[in-house]
């Protein structure tokens, strides 16, 4: 029986989209990709162009998976926030994939997801950004996706630096909302916008 993917970064994708203007351009910067630019990419399954802070994210998470695995780059000047963060997951499954099948208003789904690190039923989320308040990540898409593709977890944390501070971020599953009403909105703002078919066509799992 044919599925579709959902992920996490499609539905972010999608969900930032909602956050401004979709259509709006960056007519003080050409080359920058409004957000809906970016969704449609997503959708099609194209790459984004990496941009600075995609970057510092990267970089980030890669110092503190070597200071996870016993190979800390203490030269880097994040070295020292990477290590708070790593201290965390010591002893967890790094890259943990998991998916779910299911179905949602007639369509079935595969739910996917790749955590960061999985130790003793937490997920653990490493952010890299520049600013941070209290319950920034409250709306995501992402701690509802995986705690559903993942029975066994009952708490999931974001750890969160500017590379220098580190902050937590967690939430438990007994409040945690259920990624199906956000799918459902989401295909249903596809349909709005005849892109259902455009979906069904690029997120076939294979």
């Amino acid at each position: 029986m044919e599925r579709y993917l959902v992920t996490h970064s499609l539905l972010t994708s999608w969900y930032w989209t909602l956050k401004d203007n979709p259509y709006e351009t960056a007519d003080a910067d050409p080359g920058k990709l409004s957000k809906m630019d970016e969704f449609m990419l997503t959708l099609d399954r194209e790459p984004i162009p990496t941009n600075e802070a995609m970057q510092k994210g990267i970089d980030f998470e890669h110092l503190v998976n070597r200071a996870v695995v016993g190979a800390p780059d203490d030269s880097h000047r994040w070295s020292v926030a990477a290590a708070e963060v790593a201290s965390h997951m010591t002893g967890a499954h790094l890259q943990f994939r998991a998916n779910k099948e299911a179905t949602v208003r007639g369509v079935p789904v595969l739910l996917y997801g790749r955590f960061d690190a999985l130790k003793a039923g937490v997920i653990f989320d490493v952010k890299y950004s520049g600013s941070y308040e209290v319950g920034k990540y409250i709306d995501s898409t992402q701690h509802p996706m995986y705690m559903e593709i993942c029975p066994e977890a009952y708490e999931f944390v974001y750890l969160i630096s500017n590379g220098s501070a580190v902050y937590k971020e967690t939430y438990r599953r007994d409040e945690t909302q259920s990624i199906y009403p956000i799918i459902e909105q989401f295909f249903n703002w596809l349909e709005t916008r005849f892109l259902m078919g455009r979906y069904l066509e690029k997120w076939l799992a294979l």
